[in-house]
This record gives C-alpha cells, sequence and structure tokens, in this order.
C-alpha cells in the first residue's frame, strides 16, 4: 500500500489524496454567452413577447432538441419549460392526472416526482427500484398497478436506466402510459435508440447540475401531434404558437382547450441552452471513458461496486457516479461518514443519495393545504404506509459524485480509485457505533 493510502484518513489529519481543482461546473463558453448576449439585445425576452421576424431562442431549442432525439420512424416534439418540475407537471395533465387518479413512482428518486403528481391532486402510489440498477423495478410497478393508475412515471436514474422493454410491455398490456423521467440520462441510449423517446411523454430537468443545464429549466418530448398541441397550451396558459407568425404581432394564439399556466422558459434559458447542447456528445463521450477507467479500478477493491447497466443500455448517461460498499464491510458506520472522509480526501463533492421518498424530509403531502381532510385520503397519501426495502438498503451503503469529475483527467479518476480504497481500508476510524437509520 502507497504511503498515502496507508496515512490516516484526511478528515483526521492525515495526508489527502487529492487537494488540487477539478472540473468547474456549469461551464460558460463564448458560444454562450454569445448567445446570451444576442438573447439580450434580440428585443424579445420570452415567448410571450413580440414576434419579431426572427425565430425565438425557445423554439430554435426545441428544434433542436427533438432533432437531437430523433430516431427512424419517430418525428418528436419538444415543449421546453421554466423547470424540471413543471415538465413533470404539464406531462402529467397532458395524461389526465389529477384528483381520484393514482401515479407510480420511484421510491428512490428527487421529490418532485411525487410531489408534481400530488400538487394536481394525484395520489403518488410509492414503489420499489431494482436492486441492481436503483431505477424503479418493472415487477413492483406491475404489482401496484389498479384501475385508478393513470400514469407509470419511470424514473433513469444513477448513471443505470430502468427496464424500458418492461416497462413498454406493462404498457401496452395495461393501456397505462408511461412518462420517461430523463433528468439524469441526457443521451443515454437504449437498444440504439435514445431515451426519452419510448414513453409517451419523456421529461427532462435543465437544472444546474444536470449534464445538459441552463440553470433551471426543462424540457418535455413526445411524438405525439395531439399531446404537443396540448403540452404547448399547458405551458404557456392555453396558448400555442401560431402557424403563420407575423413580425410586430404576438407569436402565441389563444386555444383555451385546456387550462394551462405559464410554465414557459425565458429566452435567456433557452439561448444558454441551445448553447450548451452544443458541447453534450464530446462531453458525454470524455465522461464515459473516464468512468470506464474508474469502473475497473474500483472492480479491484473488495467490499466495492458500481452499478451495472442493464442488456438494453447500449450507452450510458454519466450524471451521478455511485459507489456501493457490501453492507457487511460498512458495518455500524454512517455512510455521511464515508461521505465526509471522501470528500476531504478529493477535495470535491460527495453525497448520499436521495432519502427513500417514505421517510424522505422534503416529501410531506400531509403538511399540504391541498390534502384533502378525510381520514381515508389522508392514509392514502402517507409515504409511511410504502415499503421500500431496496430503497432504503442503497441510500444506507451507497454514496455518489457529480460527473464534472468525469471531465478531468485519467489520474483525477484514478485518485478517486485510490481514495475509495483509503478510506475502506480505515473504516474503523469512522464507526461511532450509531447505525444510519430511517424513520
Amino acid at each position: 500500500m502507497s504511503a498515502v493510502r496507508s496515512s490516516p484518513l484526511a478528515l483526521l489529519g492525515g495526508t489527502p489524496v487529492h487537494d488540487g481543482t477539478w472540473p468547474a461546473w456549469p461551464q460558460a463558453p463564448d458560444s454562450t454567452l454569445t448567445l446570451l448576449n444576442a438573447a439580450a439585445t434580440s428585443g424579445r425576452w420570452a415567448v410571450s413577447g413580440i414576434y419579431t421576424g426572427t425565430p425565438s431562442f425557445e423554439r430554435r431549442f426545441s428544434d433542436a432538441f427533438a432533432a437531437y432525439h430523433a430516431a427512424p420512424g419517430t418525428t418528436p416534439y419538444a415543449v421546453p419549460t421554466t423547470n424540471g418540475s413543471a415538465a413533470l407537471t404539464i406531462a402529467m395533465e397532458a395524461l389526465g392526472v389529477g384528483p381520484g387518479t393514482e401515479v407510480i413512482v420511484p421510491g428512490l428518486t428527487w421529490v418532485a416526482c411525487a410531489s408534481a403528481a400530488h400538487a394536481l391532486g394525484a395520489t403518488p402510489v410509492l414503489v420499489d427500484v431494482d436492486p441492481h440498477t436503483l431505477s424503479i423495478s418493472a415487477d413492483a410497478a406491475k404489482a401496484a398497478v389498479t384501475d385508478r393508475t393513470r400514469a407509470i412515471l419511470v424514473v433513469h436514474a444513477y448513471c443505470s436506466a430502468a427496464d424500458v422493454d418492461a416497462f413498454q410491455e406493462l404498457s401496452q398490456s395495461t393501456g397505462i402510459p408511461v412518462i420517461e423521467d430523463c433528468s439524469q440520462a441526457h443521451g443515454a441510449e437504449w437498444r440504439g435508440r435514445k431515451v426519452g423517446t419510448f414513453g409517451t411523454i419523456g421529461v427532462f430537468s435543465l437544472q444546474q447540475t444536470k449534464v445538459l443545464t441552463c440553470g433551471e429549466g426543462g424540457v418535455v418530448l413526445t411524438s405525439s401531434a395531439e399531446l404537443h398541441d396540448r403540452l404547448q397550451q399547458y405551458r404557456a396558459n392555453g396558448r400555442r404558437y401560431t402557424a403563420r407568425p407575423v413580425a410586430g404581432q404576438l407569436e402565441l394564439e389563444d386555444v383555451g382547450a385546456v387550462e394551462g399556466h405559464n410554465h414557459s422558459m425565458s429566452e435567456f434559458h433557452a439561448a444558454v441552452a441551445l448553447s450548451q447542447l452544443e458541447f453534450l456528445e464530446e462531453q458525454s463521450a470524455h465522461r464515459e471513458r473516464n468512468a470506464a477507467v474508474l469502473t475497473e479500478l474500483l472492480a479491484a477493491v473488495p467490499g466495492v461496486s458500481t452499478l451495472p447497466a442493464p442488456a438494453g443500455l447500449t450507452r450510458r448517461t454519466y450524471y451521478d457516479y455511485v459507489i456501493r460498499l457490501d453492507a457487511e464491510l460498512l458495518g455500524p458506520v454512517p455512510v455521511d461518514r464515508v461521505v465526509d472522509a471522501m470528500s476531504a480526501e478529493l477535495n470535491m463533492f460527495f453525497e448520499t443519495l436521495d432519502t427513500p421518498l417514505n421517510a424522505n424530509p422534503l416529501y410531506v403531502p400531509l403538511k399540504s393545504p391541498r390534502t384533502p381532510g378525510s381520514e381515508e385520503e389522508r392514509r392514502g397519501l402517507d409515504p409511511g404506509r410504502f415499503e421500500l426495502p431496496a430503497a432504503t438498503a442503497a441510500y444506507r451503503t451507497c454514496f455518489a459524485f457529480l460527473h464534472q469529475a468525469l471531465l478531468g483527467t485519467e489520474r483525477d479518476v484514478t485518485a478517486i480509485a485510490t481514495a475509495v480504497e483509503k478510506v475502506v481500508a480505515h473504516l474503523d476510524q469512522l464507526g461511532d457505533g450509531a447505525e444510519r437509520g430511517l424513520a
């Protein structure tokens, strides 16, 4: 073992493995600043502004994002939104999610996946994840289907993916539409075709940490012209783009086939998103190369594993790279302490996984004024009624780092593997006998 590996943990005063800098995120090259300046001086800062005779940045980004996801036999349409939560909201609205309906949601994901459904008056039904990929389990989703199920939210998570084949089969056999949440999977491919194009609707977040970002933003993707029309209305107060815009006039026309709200992306955010899309493929390839090196190095560390790709996932997106420790190896050491130790060794951000939604302090539907007063309905909305053993086990044994570290050098990712080996070798220094638990 090297001197660095054998030294005390940096958290406890030892020598860190890597005390230099890491790639910054988000990145703002000159091309991004140029488009941002063009939006600022265009005379139009929102889709609700006057048409200037030049296509808006929102429309340009919509077209480019849809083209990026095009596949033989499909003609996708894209509708940008203010953020990923808004994208989830209008996707669910377009599929009829509302009071009296249920939405199947993975129990290990960001809180907005459930709270968006609850905000529409629906009941989020939490189901467990596949213990290998940590994406939603098709078997668990199938067991949760009822005659009230209006949509199944499939989240492709943690550099892996849900079983697209199984969910397509489930959707076809039940008639229940699938919403693919690809907020952690921009550019990932299932059997050579980009995720987000298999479900009835695909949803993407463009929040700051995402591999495609504009700070805050979202996109909804569909191949249905009818849904595209409704999605436009849901995101722009019942309005949609007119087919023949006239300079000096509004480009949106009143329709009112649905009651929409204002979820429209600004021209500034659209300009940034459009510029960032140009770099997505190059950055993804860089991450893939470094991730392959890291995965191979970690495979040699006893008691440590990474998440496998299901057979159909022919291209991975590396967003939140997960490292798992065997429960027996970790013992009573809380994984939070491993996160602290890794951060100290590498001078970079590490985190635990999302708290499972049946115990997540941010998912508290019973505290919402939208929640009905009847005991029966409140019991249905109580997250604690759902058992999520695989999600809970992952939460207790896994930690992760964000993708920008994979934009560094091979030496950087080698340092990550060295830090893991060092922390694992010194786990006894981290334990205080208190096992991390869930309420």
